[in-house]
């Protein structure tokens, strides 16, 4: 029964990923903008007007930036074309290295009577020009109408079945996402109502202890949160000077995606290390730039991750490494993109609920450090 109940829970999760996606989202959300609300509610506000400010304020902040990335996605697009041409000198350069590597191996390795022979066979003489006007004219020959007609249908129909999928997927998302500001603006505005309901359906000592839960549950995503996005900053700031000052194109783009990115557990080196790389094509001919560029980001993540995140971030999560590798597959595998980044939230408030139910007490020591 247990295993069951396992399976039917992952398999909940796995078919409305959107839903709790969206749902966990708006959750931690909330955690991270109640200090705010609970500020502006000293200026002798009520809770609903205070919340309404507040997401207005993220929402604004949020436009802001993506009007600041809009103008430089912009100017990336109108010079995709010399993006384009340097990648295309690339991989014909690469492509003629390595066929001139391959013909050096086929000399060494393939003996010189083998290599006679084989020029023998391909001097042959040809199939005679008759014959192949011929099948060239049969392969040429119009198809009845019907057959043409039935081709076009089913050469259509899957193209039109793809593009439907791709774009009912997408406004999914849309759709999932728009929910978003509503949601973090009703769990603030009703947070007092929805603590006390939740502490309502316990008595005695289970109430102090799911109180104590909720705090503990609010204060961990909001300083793990918090800590991420302080350190993301960081690392952006740092990466956008160093490219401009190696002038780096669209610096102010690329700064801050590589420094979010290097966030991602386990793969955030090449993750941050890749768009400066790619946003340096068309200015960086020799092999030293690219040195340079890559090293010095890879610096900046190993030094963020080594020093900086242990004291931002790790003294308030206090998971095992295996645990969060094992959470980081888990979710990944559940949610994609969105488990990674909400697995180690999830799986540190699972065990905020452990260590205060006395009962799990053991398994929140298993999943600690």
């Amino acid at each position: 029964m247990f295993v069951i109940a396992v399976g039917v829970v992952f398999a909940l999760l796995y078919i409305g990923k959107l839903f709790f996606v969206t749902l966990l989202t708006s959750v931690i959300l909330s955690f991270i903008l109640e200090p705010g609300v609970k500020l502006v509610m000293r200026a002798r506000l009520p809770r609903g007007l205070a919340s309404f400010v507040v997401c207005s304020v993220a929402l604004l902040a949020l436009y802001l930036m993506g009007l600041g990335a809009y103008s430089q996605i912009v100017g990336f697009v109108e010079d995709l074309p010399s993006y384009s041409q340097r990648i295309s000198d690339l991989i014909d350069g690469a492509s003629l290295r390595l066929e001139s590597a391959e013909k050096s191996a086929y000399e060494l390795l393939i003996p010189k009577r083998l290599r006679d022979r084989e020029a023998q066979i391909q001097q042959q003489p040809m199939e005679p020009p008759s014959r192949a006007r011929g099948k060239k004219r049969a392969a040429e020959a119009p198809m009845p109408p019907a057959i043409q007609e039935v081709r076009i249908r089913q050469e259509r129909a899957p193209l039109l079945t793809t593009l439907w999928n791709e774009l009912q997927a997408f406004y999914d998302v849309i759709l999932m996402v728009s929910f978003v500001p509503f949601l973090a603006y009703f769990m603030l505005s009703w947070s007092d109502h929805l603590r006390r309901a939740f502490l309502a359906m316990f008595h005695g000592a289970d109430r102090q202890v799911a109180g104590k839960t909720w705090e503990g549950i609010a204060n961990l995503a909001r300083a793990y949160m918090v800590g991420n996005f302080l350190l993301g900053i960081l690392l952006s700031v740092a990466t956008a000077v160093f490219l401009y000052i190696m002038k780096v194109p669209y610096w102010g783009l690329v700064g801050p995606i590589s420094g979010f990115l290097s966030l991602v557990p386990y793969v955030g080196l090449p993750l941050s290390v890749a768009p400066a790389l790619l946003a340096a094509l068309p200015v960086a001919d020799q092999l030293a730039p690219y040195l340079v560029i890559g090293t010095t980001i890879a610096f900046f993540h190993l030094l963020a991750l080594n020093l900086l995140y242990p004291k931002l971030v790790g003294s308030r999560v206090h998971l095992n490494p295996l645990v969060v590798t094992v959470a980081l597959m888990v979710w990944g595998l559940l949610w994609g993109g969105a488990g990674l980044i909400l697995a180690i939230p999830i799986t540190a408030g699972l065990k905020v609920v452990c260590d205060n139910v006395t009962g799990l007490q053991p398994y929140g020591k298993l999943l600690g450090d």
